[in-house]
């Protein structure tokens, strides 16, 4: 009898330990696949890792990131309210939702959310950032500062960050200031060619024409469609004399849709 019982007690461990290993590697592979912007290899094994732990809040998470990104928001945003019903404390799902309510226009609901998320977590630095945008779009650019810098000093490698205070700082006039972030911006993510969009326009509005065209020439070699910096680097090289150029510049513009190139065509390329 004693032995019976041994032996059942011996596969209710290998069954625990077999169940443990299958849900922690369905999360990795979750985790993996989403990294790689599999998102629907993903939801598959998210959804397979929920079968075997219907409680765990993490899982619902990571699908519902998933599901934002292949732009099923409405079944995102269960998944965001069922991790936070089982979590209350899990800030991540807060600061998902909130992008959620963000990306939907509701820049007040997404603060709500971004409060929940610092409040429960104050040194979440993508928290702080993401609040920022809102209080960016709804136009209280001091207030969206405060927390942008608030997440540069969480995380002194958040590029989006300092990307987004440029913007801002730009916005209030101070384009030094914003150059400086950009700046930092670009040495944290050489592939970010807004930033460099970005900045090219500051050196344009301070004169700098030729490290404009630098900065736009970046960004179209980084995003060869970005129909703005074949316009922006057209009339700066105008400005600089450089007809030919101008004109080139302006019609590839114009063939990618940019359709405010047609006036300056008409104008410069007679």
């Amino acid at each position: 009898m004693k032995n019976k019982i041994w032996l059942i007690l011996v596969l209710l461990l290998l069954t625990l330990n077999v169940y443990s290993q299958t849900f922690d590697e369905l999360m990795t592979i979750g985790d993996e696949k989403y990294d790689k912007k599999d998102y629907k290899g993903a939801i598959i094994s998210y959804s397979k890792a929920i079968e075997l732990n219907p409680k765990y809040s993490k899982a619902y998470n990571g699908r519902g990131n998933c599901k934002a990104n292949l732009g099923d928001k409405k079944s995102a945003i269960e998944d965001y309210n069922k991790a936070i019903e089982l979590d209350p404390k899990l800030a991540l799902a807060y600061n998902n939702r909130g992008n959620f309510k963000s990306d939907l226009g509701d820049n007040y609901g997404a603060i709500n959310e971004f409060n929940k998320a610092i409040e429960l977590n104050p040194k979440y630095s993508e928290a702080y950032n993401n609040r920022g945008i809102c209080k960016d779009d709804l136009g209280d650019k001091k207030e969206a500062i405060d927390d942008y810098s608030k997440a540069i000093e969480l995380n002194p490698k958040n590029s989006d960050a300092y990307y987004n205070r440029g913007h801002c700082k730009y916005g209030l006039g101070d384009k030094k200031g914003a150059i400086d972030d950009y700046n930092k911006a670009i040495d944290l993510n050489p592939k970010n060619s807004k930033a460099y969009m970005n900045r090219g326009t500051c050196k344009d509005d301070l004169g700098d024409k030729k490290g404009a065209i630098n900065d736009y020439s970046k960004a179209i070699e980084l995003n060869p469609k970005k129909s703005s910096a074949y316009f922006n680097r057209g009339l700066c090289k105008s400005d600089l004399g450089d007809k030919k150029g101008a004109c080139i510049d302006l019609n590839k513009a114009l063939d990618l849709g940019f359709y405010q190139a047609e006036r300056a065509i008409k104008d410069l390329c007679k």
